[in-house]
């Protein structure tokens, strides 16, 4: 498991415990040096782009 797929550590406010259940991948993966993409998801098409101040926008 390399750092692109290993999972988020998420705390159960329940059982204060972490549960190692959401996999994380980080957005420098995805973008590959561009700043926005086109995701597919099924028949919808979303595009993420990154902001000037560095932020993620997703938008449909």
């Amino acid at each position: 498991m390399n750092d692109m797929t290993r999972p988020l550590r998420v705390l159960d406010a329940q059982s204060d415990r972490l549960e190692l259940t959401v996999p994380a991948v980080d957005s420098a993966a995805l973008l590959q040096g561009r700043r926005e993409l086109v995701i597919r998801h099924g028949a919808v098409m979303y595009r993420l782009r990154l902001t000037a101040s560095n932020k993620l926008i997703l938008t449909k």
